[in-house]
């Protein structure tokens, strides 16, 4: 399982990943935007649905670990690295 942190913007108008940023203790921190609202959780089965899609792995394979009241998140995505999630997200070139 390799864990990513995620800065989840709900009602962002549109389902997109933005990109790669950093945070005051220098860890990568991917930024991402959902249609869907704060409320009863669905802010982040969108975040899920779209880092799966993002990542074409099953939904399945994306899980919440931390922060479902936050808006910093950590996901804990199954059978990837963070390289080969740099890699099929294709952000930093």
């Amino acid at each position: 399982m390799t864990r990513l942190t995620v800065r989840l913007t709900p009602r962002g108008g549109a389902d997109r990943i933005d990109g790669w940023e950093t945070d005051a203790d220098g860890r990568p921190v991917l930024r991402a935007r959902v249609r869907a609202a704060p409320a009863d959780g669905q802010a982040n089965a969108g975040l899920l649905a779209l880092m799966a899609r993002a990542l074409k792995i099953p939904r399945s394979d994306v899980i919440l670990a931390r922060g479902a009241a936050a808006r910093i998140k950590t996901l804990e995505i199954a059978g990837l690295s963070e390289a080969d999630i740099r890699a099929r997200l294709d952000l930093d070139g």
